[in-house]
């Protein structure tokens, strides 16, 4: 399927590149294969002075895999990994996929009701994950769950330089979990019988919140993920010379792609740093001097606004790519001006595996003079990308309506989730719930979300999830979840709340109250309390009326 054939115009942003390109392996594993037949001693992972070689992350995934083998874990199971950016988190997809399995990647950030959802929907056997993570965390909720196996690690493993960022001072052990370390020397040298995964099985379980129910783990299969890793080699022109700075989370399909699956494709090395952190960024992006990135917008704000930043040599960095929020193109302006490189803009969702759309390497998006915003790009190689209205049909250049995508990086569904997967994903195409259109010159812009989704720096936060929050708390009698700009995040979460008759709460306990049930990205910023909220006549609550001024 090309995406081009009837676009000849894109013939002059994509000089010398093809309009299709081959998916190249069968499997993320058999693409891992070939990175370690063709050259074991290429580094693969830099973490805090720690360098792994594609041969020692084959022999050290190999070793957890026969651990995980040994304590149950068979082809099929799901594998959940609830880590931050570490070398570890690479270890395990690959030992997963060893041993046939489903990575369900969670956001280290989820607290235990978060946790418990994801692990109960998922059905995961085997739970890795930091020390800290299980005593704060997920050892209150196994009991509940289908692990059996929890293999615990701590950020100063395979660290040699400790940071400042990491906190802890020494390793932790826990009761009834297998440590990591230990776990891989037991079974060093062991292999595991090679699995025979093929593309359309389900690589990766990554769950997005949706805009009419609870978190759904969107299915990328082998294909999808090999595919979009291609589309990145080829769109940005990487080679094994290139070197990946890891600042979008692991956890993410941000960095599920455009870092891990990425590096392990060309093949070429990833810098992880646990997790952002602007002081640590820089000094990894001197001392490893990557020249590749993928990030929110709000990662190179705070590199720019770093007290710091002016006297660092940022100069590695040509290849620099933005997605996940809408980007002010003052802010594009300024880091070239200031760091060097031109920020590319880069669209896609947990259901396109990443990319859909991108700046071509080298172009400049341009903006839309009406709006102000910034292009996301064109749709990459073999990708169709219709804009449509409310009855499905397609709309004229200029002319709004939802983005609905075609290709081989869209998911093959939503995980124990058939009418779901049915109403989104109709014939295949995915029904997107973003807004926007495509100029004359098929360039396209998002300008809304057709539902009432809020993204704050990057991440997606559904509004019934946080009301639901606030009306556990005694106090509360309705509540009401909206995005506010903010200059840093894009959005922030604001709630607007009526309290029970002759009961009394502050802004700051309901603030609160959220920040110990939820991520941190999620729980309300700022709450309003109000004697009454807007409602229909059949009494549905409306947003729409929250969000306008005065």
């Amino acid at each position: 399927m090309s995406g081009y054939a009837d676009r000849p115009w894109l013939a002059r942003y994509l000089p010398g590149m093809p309009a299709d390109i081959d998916i190249p392996f069968a499997s993320g594993l058999e693409m891992f294969e070939a990175a370690v037949a063709g050259g074991a001693d290429r580094p693969l992972i830099h973490y805090f002075g720690r360098t792994i070689t594609v041969g020692e992350a084959d022999r050290a995934a190999d070793a957890l895999a026969a651990g995980m083998v040994a304590g149950g874990l068979r082809p099929g199971d799901r594998v959940a990994i609830d880590l931050q950016n570490m070398p570890q988190f690479i270890l395990a997809v690959i030992a997963a996929w060893k041993v046939g399995c489903v990575v369900v990647t969670i956001n280290p950030m989820n607290k235990e009701r978060e946790l418990t959802y994801v692990l109960q929907d998922s059905g995961a056997t085997v739970l890795v994950t930091l020390q800290s993570l299980y005593g704060e965390v997920a050892k209150n909720v196994i009991a509940d769950t289908d692990v059996r196996l929890v293999i615990t690690t701590s950020e100063l493993d395979y660290a040699v330089d400790i940071p400042p960022l990491l906190k802890v001072s020494q390793r932790q052990t826990f009761d009834a979990t297998t440590d990591f370390v230990e776990l891989v020397a037991a079974h060093d040298g062991e292999r595991v019988d090679r699995p025979d995964l093929g593309p359309s099985d389900v690589a990766f379980l990554a769950y997005t919140s949706g805009t009419t129910g609870p978190p759904k783990g969107a299915m990328n299969t082998h294909q999808n993920v090999v595919f979009n890793a291609a589309v990145y080699r080829r769109w940005m022109s990487l080679t094994p010379d290139d070197v990946v700075l890891g600042v979008a989370p692991l956890f993410h399909i941000t960095g599920l792609i455009a870092h891990l699956a990425v590096a392990l494709l060309v093949p070429m090395p990833v810098v992880l740093a646990y997790r952002f952190d602007p002081v640590t960024v820089l000094d990894a992006i001197e001392r490893y001097r990557p020249t590749f990135t993928v990030g929110a917008i709000t990662v190179f704000i705070a590199l720019m606004n770093d007290p710091s930043c002016a006297e660092r040599d940022l100069t590695s960095l040509t290849k620099v790519y933005s997605g996940g929020a809408p980007i002010a193109p003052s802010v594009v302006e300024r880091f070239e001006r200031e760091i060097g490189p031109y920020i590319h803009n880069i669209y896609g969702l947990t259901e396109t595996t990443s990319p859909s759309h991108g700046v071509p390497m080298g172009e400049r998006a341009p903006v839309d003079p009406t709006s102000g915003a910034l292009s996301v790009g064109v749709p990459v190689f073999n990708t169709v990308v219709r804009v449509v209205d409310d009855d499905g049909n397609d709309v004229a250049p200029g002319e709004i309506g939802e983005f609905v995508t075609a290709g081989p990086q869209i998911v093959a569904g939503y995980w124990n989730k058939p009418e779901e997967t049915a109403h989104a994903l109709p014939g295949g195409e995915l029904h997107t719930g973003d807004v926007g259109f495509m100029d004359a010159d098929g360039w396209y812009y998002v300008v809304d979300r057709k539902k009432d989704m809020i993204i704050a720096s990057g991440y997606k936060v559904w509004p019934r999830e946080v009301e639901d929050v606030l009306y556990q708390h005694p106090a509360v009698r309705e509540a009401a979840v909206i995005g506010i700009p903010d200059e840093y995040r894009g959005e922030t979460v604001k709630a607007f709340v009526s309290l029970r008759p002759g009961e009394s709460a502050t802004e700051a306990d309901l603030i609160a109250f959220c920040k110990e049930r939820m991520s941190a990205y999620k729980y309300p910023r700022s709450v309003e309390l109000v004697e009454e909220l807007p409602k229909t006549v059949t009494g549905k609550i409306l947003r729409r009326e929250l969000r306008q001024p005065g």
